[in-house]
């Protein structure tokens, strides 16, 4: 039985699935579609265009499905998809798209069992795996990609357009300015490779063959530079393929990650590469304000 406290406010055109439970002070706006068994404990808003699967909670002042904070934004109905199994602390948001963006679709996309605590941030037309761990107060700007299997300590910014592949953990307050190689942990302001995640990919059930087997994978790609070792990450790229390490499943994705990073990312952002948006897409914005004969 869905149970829908009474200060609650669900406008008519919201669609919700069986047993959900909607608590004190919680707003549902218009386009909403909400899956069974989800769970709103109080005051939570769900916005649409946006689309929620099942056994999702929310826990108080969560705000998903809001326009995008993004100059380009013209007010289209743009989308938030969020699967199911995903937990949202207090003062989580998430925004829609924005229309100009191609890679997108205009759509920001979240997958399945994933936990987001406190404070954490999703912007516009980002891409979120499943099984993803964002720790309090992580920003996510906009166009972002994790992959699956990704947790992230707290205070944490990732900047627009960045990649964090599968089984990465970055380190909390790291500035991620460029794309996290999977398997691999980081963390400062540097954003430094400290070595390979292993007790991530050994929580996750990853064979202890394919964890050595990307251990020396990521010494030849992030040790130390120095005589009897690579030169550069391509003269490191060219040892793994040489050697048979890329037999491996993982190591042949680790490579294939690197090695598009280095076939022209820009600021060592791949998906910088595809952006669509042009300076026409937010030249009204810095048009109001000027003298009228500027204008």
């Amino acid at each position: 039985m869905t149970r829908i406290h009474p200060t609650a406010v669900v406008d008519p055109r919201a669609e919700l699935g069986r047993d959900v439970e909607i608590g004190p002070y919680c707003c549902i706006g218009p386009g909403v579609i909400l899956g069974d068994s989800c769970r709103l404990v109080a005051h939570v808003t769900l916005s649409g265009p946006s689309e929620f699967g099942q056994n999702n909670i929310f826990y108080p002042f969560v705000a998903l499905g809001e326009g995008p904070q993004d100059l380009k934004y013209k007010g289209g109905p743009t989308r938030l998809v969020i699967g199911s199994h995903n937990v949202f602390r207090e003062h989580v948001t998430a925004h829609r798209g924005t229309e100009v963006d191609r890679q997108s679709g205009g759509v920001t996309r979240i997958g399945d069992h994933n936990l987001f605590m406190i404070g954490v941030h999703i912007a516009h037309d980002a891409e979120i795996g499943n099984h993803v761990i964002l720790s309090n107060y992580v920003q996510v700007a906009g166009h972002v990609r994790i992959e699956d299997q990704v947790a992230v300590g707290g205070v944490t910014g990732l900047h627009h357009f960045v990649t964090i592949g599968r089984l990465a953990f970055v380190a909390g307050m790291t500035r991620v300015g460029h794309d996290v190689p999977p398997y691999m942990k980081v963390c400062g302001y540097e954003q430094a490779v400290r070595g390979v995640n292993v007790e991530g990919l050994r929580r996750w059930g990853i064979a202890e063959p394919s964890i050595e087997a990307i251990k020396a994978a990521g010494r030849l790609l992030y040790g130390p530079r120095g005589p009897g070792s690579p030169a550069t990450l391509a003269e490191a790229l060219g040892q793994i393929e040489a050697n048979g390490l890329v037999d491996d499943e993982h190591v042949r994705y680790l490579v294939q990650f690197v090695r598009q990073r280095l076939d022209g990312a820009v600021f060592g952002r791949a998906r910088e590469m595809r952006r669509s948006d042009t300076p026409q897409d937010r030249a009204h914005f810095y048009r109001f304000g000027q003298p009228e004969e500027r204008r």
